[in-house]
């Protein structure tokens, strides 16, 4: 009876080592994806402009889905809220930037589209990347659009949007951990001028 207990002892012991070991190497590899290393607003003219960078790696897979002609759709987006006392955070602005890195089959070119907007062409995917990772400063709010002197919490977020893929390929990559690449919320306080 004590050899048994101790045998079913040593074994949940076992289990929860394992599953215990399991979450921290599952957390681990979660964090593998898109690192925001710094974000913040700025002044300018045209009104209130991101300055982002971004820090990741496209995996084996998503490389090879470019290199095949498969395009692939990056959406960066910013949030801005007013706190208020009263009620619920005001929701003054929630901007959206989508960028579409492919590969011309013919040319052996890769194209960077910022959509509806400019597209350019690169030598090698590394160059093209460079733009989603060090992104060119885009208004996100203008001038009027918030209250001068109010401080507002900002919230900013890129994801690999499979949304834009074909419905064949998107079932699939909704089913393979490949072709989840997100960052989490960066968040931090700007005050209109």
């Amino acid at each position: 009876m004590t050899r048994r207990f101790i045998h079913y002892l040593y074994s949940g012991l076992l289990a929860t080592l394992l599953l215990a070991f399991a979450f921290v190497h599952a957390s681990a590899f979660a964090a593998a994806g898109i690192e925001i290393t710094q974000a913040h607003l700025e002044n300018a003219e045209e009104g209130y402009k991101l300055s982002a960078t971004f820090a990741f790696d496209l995996n084996h897979n998503l490389e090879d889905a470019i290199n095949h002609g498969i395009p692939l759709h990056f959406t960066t987006e910013v949030e801005m809220t007013r706190p208020r006392w009263y009620w619920f955070d005001e929701s003054a602005i929630n901007a959206q930037r989508t960028v579409r890195i492919s590969k011309n089959l013919l040319t052996n070119e890769y194209q960077a589209t910022i959509l509806g907007g400019v597209q350019q062409s690169f030598n090698t995917l590394d160059d093209a990347l460079a733009l989603l990772r060090r992104p060119s400063r885009w208004v996100v709010a203008e001038r009027n659009a918030l209250k001068s002197g109010a401080t507002y919490n900002v919230a900013v977020h890129m994801e690999l949007n499979l949304h834009y893929l074909s419905k064949p390929i998107h079932l699939n990559a909704l089913n393979n951990s490949d072709w989840s690449l997100a960052s989490d919320w960066k968040h931090f306080p700007f005050k209109a001028e």
